[in-house]
C-alpha cells in the first residue's frame, strides 16, 4: 500500500509540473527523494542508497556516451548540410495528396537515420509541417504523422537510444532486435501509409503555395552527391553490424570533412557547434535548421540519470514486487505481450517520459516473458511507443511543440496505435 501511495505523490508531482510549464526535472528529483527516503525507512544506510543510485546509472554508460554522440551528430548533420540536402532531394515529391503520407515517410527517414525523434521533430518534423499549413491540411493530422514517424525510427534505429537501452536491460544483440521490429512493423506500416494517403486527398486543400525550402537551402548550402556521404555511412555501417558508438563517430568525421571541404567551415566553428549546437545567421534558415550540439542533450542526460537511479532503488528494495506479480498473473490469463502493454501503460503514465516507463517495464515484466528475445521486442512495441502517445509524457509534448500542433494529434498517430494492435489480434509471440 506504502509503495501505492508514493508512485501516487509522485505522479502527482509530474502533473504538477506539467500544468504549471515547469520542468519535469523538478518532480524527477522529488520523486528520487521520496523513494531514497522509502529505501532508508526499510533500513538502508545512506551509503547503500547511493550505491543503489550507482547501480541503477551503470548498466547505461554506454547510453550517456551515445546521447552525448547524438547532440554532436545532430548538429554536424545541420552544419555539413546533410539534413538539407535529404530534404532538398526529396521536396519536389510534395503535394497536397501526398503531403501526410510524405511526412510520415521522411521523418521515418531522417529518425531511423538519426535515431532520435526530438531531432527529427525540430528538423524534418518543422519543414513537413509548415508545408502542410499551406496546403490546408489540418495540423492535428500532420502532427499526428510527424508523432508517428519521429517513433518509427526511434523505435528501430541502430542508433536509438531506446533501441540500445532495451537490448542493454534485456542482454540482447541490438541488430537481431531491430530485425524482429522491422517484422512486427511491415503491416502497421502499410496500414498506417495507407491512413496518411486517404486522409491526405480528403483533407488537403487546393490552392495554396508549398514552402520553398529548396530556395533557402540552396543559397546557405552547396549541394551535391557528397554532401550525402555521413548519412549513406550510417546505412551502410549499420548492415555491416558495427557498434553503434563506432558508426556514430564515422558519421561525425564524415561530416567534419564535408563541413570543411565543401561547406567551407572551419575546424574551430565545428568545435563549437558540436558543443553548442549549430545556430546560422540566416534568420529563415535559422527557423528551420537551429539546434543539435551536447548542450542539447542535457536536458536528456538528467533525466536517464534521475530515471536510472529510480531502478536501482526499487530493484534493491523490491518496491515492485507486488505489481510484478500482477502482471505474471496478467501474462498467465491473456498473454505475455498483453501483460507487458499493461505495464508499459502504467508505466508511461507514471514516468512521462520513455527512459523510465522502459526501465520500469522491464522490471515489472521481467518474469512474465522468459525468452529474452522475445521480451526485448515486446518491450519495444510497448513502452517505446505507448510514452509518446500519453499526452503529458516528454516524448509527445517535445515532438509536437515545434509544429504547434494540438494533443489529439496523438490521435493520428496511428502507426504507434496499429503496432500494439496488430500484435494484439495476431495474438502470437513476435517473431525470433
Amino acid at each position: 500500500m506504502t509503495e501505492i501511495f508514493l508512485l501516487g505523490i509522485f505522479s502527482a508531482a509530474l502533473l504538477a509540473c506539467i500544468l504549471s510549464d515547469a520542468s519535469i526535472l523538478f518532480a524527477l528529483v522529488f520523486g528520487l527523494m521520496i523513494f531514497s527516503f522509502y529505501a532508508a525507512e526499510l533500513g538502508h544506510a545512506p551509503r547503500k542508497i547511493f550505491s543503489m543510485w550507482a547501480a541503477g546509472v551503470r548498466p547505461i554508460k554506454s547510453i550517456l556516451i551515445t546521447l552525448v554522440l547524438i547532440g554532436i551528430i545532430t548538429a554536424n548533420w545541420r552544419a555539413a548540410g546533410v539534413i538539407p540536402a535529404i530534404i532538398f532531394y526529396t521536396a519536389d515529391f510534395f503535394s497536397p495528396e501526398i503531403i501526410l503520407l510524405m511526412t510520415f515517410w521522411l521523418c521515418g527517414l531522417i529518425s531511423t537515420l538519426t535515431g532520435t525523434a526530438f531531432g527529427t521533430a525540430a528538423t524534418m518534423g518543422i519543414i513537413c509541417g509548415s508545408i502542410a499549413e499551406s496546403l490546408g491540411v489540418p495540423t492535428w493530422l500532420t502532427g499526428g504523422a510527424v508523432l508517428s514517424g519521429c517513433y518509427l525510427g526511434d523505435r528501430c534505429s541502430p542508433m536509438s537510444t531506446s533501441a540500445l537501452l532495451v537490448a542493454t536491460l534485456t542482454r540482447t544483440d541490438i541488430f537481431k532486435n531491430l530485425v524482429g521490429m522491422v517484422k512486427t512493423s511491415i503491416v502497421p506500416f502499410v496500414l498506417a501509409s495507407a491512413f496518411y494517403f486517404a486522409a491526405g486527398i480528403f483533407f488537403a486543400g487546393e490552392g495554396a503555395a508549398v514552402v520553398d525550402a529548396k530556395e533557402i537551402f540552396a543559397r546557405s548550402f552547396e549541394i551535391n552527391f557528397f554532401v550525402l556521404l555521413p548519412a549513406i555511412l550510417i546505412v551502410v555501417l549499420s548492415l555491416l553490424k558495427l557498434k553503434v558508438q563506432l558508426m556514430m563517430s564515422a558519421s561525425i568525421l564524415a561530416c567534419a570533412a564535408v563541413a570543411i571541404w565543401i561547406q567551407d567551415a572551419k575546424v574551430f566553428e565545428l568545435i563549437k557547434i558540436s558543443l553548442l549546437g549549430y545556430y546560422p545567421n540566416d534568420t529563415e534558415l535559422a527557423k528551420i535548421l537551429s539546434g543539435g550540439g551536447i548542450i542539447s542533450m542535457a536536458n536528456v542526460v538528467a533525466i536517464v540519470c534521475l530515471s536510472s537511479c529510480y531502478a536501482g532503488i526499487f530493484q534493491a528494495t523490491g518496491f515492485l514486487n507486488r505489481l510484478q506479480s500482477l502482471m505474471i498473473s496478467l501474462g498467465k490469463k491473456f498473454s505475455s505481450f498483453a501483460s507487458v502493454l499493461v505495464a508499459a501503460t502504467i508505466t508511461s503514465m507514471i514516468a512521462c517520459n520513455q527512459t523510465l516507463a522502459i526501465m520500469l517495464t522491464h522490471q515489472l515484466c521481467k518474469k512474465v516473458e522468459p525468452r529474452a528475445e522475445i521480451f526485448a521486442i515486446q518491450i519495444e512495441n510497448s513502452a517505446v511507443i505507448i510514452s509518446p502517445m500519453i499526452p503529458w509524457s516528454i516524448a509527445s509534448v517535445i515532438v509536437l511543440m515545434p509544429i504547434a500542433a494540438p494533443k489529439i494529434s496523438i490521435l493520428a498517430a496511428w502507426y504507434l496505435w496499429l503496432i500494439p494492435i496488430c500484435l494484439l489480434l495476431k495474438k502470437n509471440n513476435p517473431p525470433r
